[in-house]
């Protein structure tokens, strides 16, 4: 079956977002439809693009050109090497980190949710300003800022990891009014997939699993708060 390629016209609304069924939106220049698979090509050359199954996508949508969303993704280095120099700035686990990165946006620096979070962690604008993050759609500004983010919460809740994912998530105000994991389904439930990734990573040997993993007692936290 020949590849349809959509090509966009006009100048008002250059960019298309494709709607996906798990809430993200991923903003594009052309698409390419191939069997079950789309190609979303990210920028003008069409060099850098993702493929997203076609049963994923609910829809597409026009808006303004956010050239900047677009253009500034790209960076010399890879996210891991971004993630690890976070990690040793910031003196959070990298691989804490990165099951952050891994919930929140399946590593798509140009991932926006519906609420507006943009980037791999996600960041929403007022929290990006709040960081000093002038660029969401930035790997290097969203990482260094997400990071940021989860040491101050980490700092503010005693290193109770648990309760930071949550705050995280829900923010810190839901946190400190329920002094725990909110009871939303969604925040419960994010907590307990970077929990069991989180402890995944760690669980290549004895050593790092005692030293650095999330505690039993707050893995039973979550697990009870997910019931």
């Amino acid at each position: 079956m020949a590849a349809t390629l959509l090509l966009l016209t006009g100048t008002v609304f250059a960019v298309e977002i494709a709607e996906l069924r798990n809430g993200f939106t991923i903003p594009h220049r052309t698409r390419e439809t191939r069997a079950d698979q789309v190609r979303l090509y990210l920028d003008d050359q069409r060099k850098s693009f993702v493929d997203v199954p076609s049963a994923e996508i609910e829809g597409y949508s026009s808006a303004p050109d956010p050239q900047p969303a677009l253009d500034t993704a790209k960076s010399s280095k890879s996210t891991g090497q971004i993630v690890s120099e976070a990690a040793d700035k910031n003196g959070v686990d990298s691989d804490f980190i990165q099951s952050v990165i891994r919930q929140e946006s399946s590593g798509n620096a140009n991932a926006v949710s519906r609420a507006g979070a943009r980037g791999l962690m996600q960041l929403m604008p007022a929290t990006a300003t709040h960081l000093g993050v002038k660029n969401s759609f930035s790997p290097e500004q969203n990482v260094h800022g997400g990071t940021r983010y989860l040491k101050e919460l980490l700092e503010r809740y005693n290193g109770d990891a648990v309760k930071a994912l949550a705050a995280y998530n829900a923010g810190p105000a839901a946190v400190d009014r329920y002094n725990g994991v909110p009871p939303y389904r969604e925040t419960r439930q994010y907590v307990q997939r970077i929990v069991r990734d989180y402890n995944k990573s760690k669980g290549t040997s004895a050593k790092d699993k005692a030293a650095k993993t999330i505690s039993p007692e707050e893995h039973d936290t979550v697990q009870r708060a997910a019931k």
